[in-house]
Formats: C-alpha cells, sequence, structure tokens
C-alpha cells in the first residue's frame, strides 16, 4: 500500500509542477517584455515580441490567449504525467 500512496504522491506532484511551470514561464517572459518596454530605444522591440507571444498562445486557445495558455499547460501537465509513470515503471523492473 505504501508504494501506490508514494506513486500517486509522486504523480499528482509531476502533473501540478509540469501544469504550473509553462504558467510560470511565459508569465515571466511577457513580464520581462513588459519591463523591456521602459528602456528608451527598445519600446517596439518588446512591445512587438509580446504580440507575437500572444498570438502564438491565441492560435491554440481558438481566439484567447489565456485558453491556448492553458491548453498548453494541459498539455504539459499530461506529458508530464506520462513521463512519471514511466520513470515509475522502469524503477519497478530495474529494481
Amino acid at each position: 500500500m505504501t508504494i501506490l500512496t508514494n506513486f500517486l504522491r509522486s504523480l499528482l506532484l509531476t502533473i501540478i509542477l509540469s501544469f504550473v511551470a509553462p504558467m510560470f514561464l511565459v508569465g515571466a517572459i511577457l513580464l520581462i517584455l513588459s519591463l523591456i518596454d521602459y528602456i528608451p530605444g527598445l519600446q517596439g522591440a518588446g512591445e512587438a515580441i509580446a504580440n507575437h507571444i500572444l498570438q502564438f498562445l491565441v492560435i491554440f486557445g481558438s481566439g484567447t490567449a489565456f485558453r491556448g495558455l492553458f491548453v498548453i499547460s494541459l498539455t504539459c501537465g499530461f506529458v508530464g504525467g506520462l513521463f512519471d509513470t514511466y520513470a515509475y515503471y522502469r524503477c519497478q523492473i530495474l529494481r
């Protein structure tokens, strides 16, 4: 029973961290780009890159950037869960 609870705890933690990581990454990039807008001479570059990132997210979100970020985060969480399951399986075989 301990092995199952350890696996489920590890799986849940992996899924949560894999889901949150893309949100933090995109948020940090957009925050840095908004701070770049305050540097003279780089206002246009920061704004253009931020618009491209938001347009990329709109493609995955059927017209909404937040929904696109949510879809990408769900996909990363699913893949993280699959990877954790595979790693647990390999650990059990090699033991």
